[in-house]
């Protein structure tokens, strides 16, 4: 999956606007000053407002299934902008696919 890295410093937020707390467990590889992100990275999201009829059920985190082919740190995939998460809610359900609003510029991954 070729596209500019997913860093620190990107925006991601879930289909209903809530914003994803990007965090890495990557301490090594930086793209244009921010750590580079891992498929392997969970990410909370903040301030979802998704309902199901009456119920809230908010986006609470974000799981990536597809990180990039040939660009890996320590054996583990990075993200994206092409990257898929699925974002779910408390209970596990998938509430819809993540969307990455932007990138860092300079580094990207095939």
């Amino acid at each position: 999956m070729p596209g500019r890295q997913l860093t620190t410093s990107s925006t991601v937020i879930c289909p209903h606007g809530g914003r994803a707390l990007l965090s890495t467990a990557n301490r090594a590889v930086f793209a244009d000053g921010s750590k580079v992100l891992l498929e392997s990275d969970v990410h909370p999201v903040t301030g979802c407002p998704f309902t199901v009829g009456s119920s809230y059920s908010p986006c609470v985190r974000i799981e990536w299934q597809s990180g990039t082919g040939r660009v890996s740190i320590d054996r583990t995939a990075t993200l994206v902008e092409t990257s898929i998460g699925q974002c779910l809610n408390a209970a596990g359900s998938v509430q819809g696919v993540a969307i990455v609003v932007n990138t860092q510029q300079r580094a990207s991954g095939q």
